[in-house]
C-alpha cells in the first residue's frame, strides 16, 4: 500500500515511518521543511513537500495514495497560546482530505486524545464508545467518523496524554521534567490521585498500521496500554530520575507552577483500549510509563520544554 503521512517526522511519526516500510508498505511523507525532508529520506520515505496550509498539496498526495494517516497537528501554534488556530487547521485538513478520498474506500487514520474526554467531565473510565456532541479537535474526530457515510475507511486513534519512548522529546514527560529541573521540585496537585493513561510510541505506532489495513469505517480506537497512572506516581517517578524532592501543591497553585499544563495536571483520565485490543488484535508488548522512567533515557540530556 502506498501511504501519505502527514506529520512524518514528527514523535509518533518517526516511528510510524518505520512500522509502515517494515511491513512492506510505501510512505510517501509531508515535509515542510528541509530538515524534515532529510529525516524522511534517511528513513526510506519518500517526501511530499508542504503542510497543513497548503490544501492543494494535500489533496494531490492523499489523491495519489492508497490510504492516509494524518498524525501531523500545530503543536508550535498550540503551545504558544494560539490552540484554537491549531484545531481549525486540523480540521480543515481533514475536511481536504477527505474530500480527496471520498468514494473510494480507501483508509483516512487521523489522531485525537483521550485527555479530551477527561475535560468534558468523563466520571468513568473512558473506552472507545464514548463520544461527545461538539469542541475543540472533538470536531475533527466527529466528522472523521462521518466520512465513514462518503465511502472512506475511516478511524480515529486517540492517543494517551503520555506517549513515552526514547523518541519522545517535546512531549509532556519532557515537558514536566523541565519544570521540576527548573523548579527544584517535582510536583503534583492535591493528593495526586488523579491518574493518566499511557502508551509507548512504539506500539502506538503499531496501532495506527492495523488502524490503517484493517479498522473498520467509522472506527474510534484507544492508544492506551497504562490504563491510569496516579500523576504522584508520574511526579515520584520523575523525582526518582532527577534526585529531587517530590511535593503536593494546592490546585489554586497548578497553573502558576505548571504554566499551560495546569488544566492537565489535575486531568483524571483512566481509559481502556480493551475494545482496540480486541477488534485489531493489538497487544502492547513495551515497557509500561513507569519502567520507561526507570530506564533514564530521560533525564540523560535536559529537556526541553515546549511552553
Amino acid at each position: 500500500m502506498r501511504v501519505f503521512v502527514t506529520g512524518a517526522s514528527g514523535h509518533v511519526g518517526s516511528a510510524v515511518v518505520p512500522e509502515l516500510l517494515g511491513a512492506g508498505h510505501q510512505v510517501v511523507g509531508l515535509a515542510r521543511s528541509d530538515k524534515s525532508a532529510a529525516a524522511l529520506t534517511a528513513a526510506g520515505a519518500e517526501v511530499h513537500r508542504g503542510d497543513l496550509d497548503d490544501p492543494s498539496s494535500l489533496a494531490a498526495a492523499a489523491a495519489a495514495a492508497d490510504g492516509v494517516i494524518h498524525l501531523a497537528f500545530k503543536h508550535d501554534a498550540m503551545f504558544a497560546g494560539d490552540f484554537d488556530n491549531a484545531v481549525a487547521a486540523d480540521l480543515r485538513a481533514i475536511g481536504t482530505l477527505g474530500d480527496a478520498l471520498a468514494g473510494t474506500g480507501k483508509p483516512l487514520v487521523t489522531t485525537s486524545g483521550t485527555m479530551l474526554l477527561a475535560f468534558a467531565g468523563l466520571d468513568h473510565v473512558a473506552t472507545e464508545a464514548d463520544v461527545l456532541d461538539a469542541g475543540p479537535r472533538i470536531d475533527a474526530e466527529n466528522a472523521v467518523v462521518a466520512l465513514a457515510q462518503r465511502g472512506i475507511r475511516s478511524s480515529v486513534v486517540r492517543l494517551a496524554p503520555t506517549v513515552h519512548s526514547p523518541l519522545d522529546h517535546n512531549g509532556f514527560i519532557p515537558t514536566l521534567i523541565s519544570l521540576a529541573r527548573s523548579k527544584g521540585v517535582a510536583a503534583y496537585v492535591g493528593d495526586g490521585a488523579n491518574r493518566w493513561p499511557a502508551v509507548h510510541t512504539l506500539d502506538a505506532a503499531r496501532l495506527y498500521r492495523l488502524a490503517l489495513e484493517s479498522a473498520p469505517a467509522g472506527s474510534r480506537l484507544h492508544a492506551a496500554d497504562d490504563q491510569g497512572i496516579a500523576f504522584r506516581e508520574i511526579a515520584e517517578a520523575i523525582g526518582q530520575g532527577l534526585n529531587l524532592p517530590v511535593a503536593s501543591i494546592p490546585p489554586a497553585e497548578a497553573d502558576a507552577h505548571f504554566g499551560f499544563l495546569g488544566g492537565h495536571v489535575t486531568a483524571d483520565n483512566p481509559s481502556s483500549s480493551t475494545l482496540t485490543q480486541d477488534l485489531l488484535g493489538w497487544k502492547p508488548v513495551q515497557p509500561g510509563l513507569l519502567d520507561d522512567l526507570g530506564q533514564g533515557h530521560y533525564f540523560d540530556v535536559p529537556a526541553t520544554a515546549t511552553g
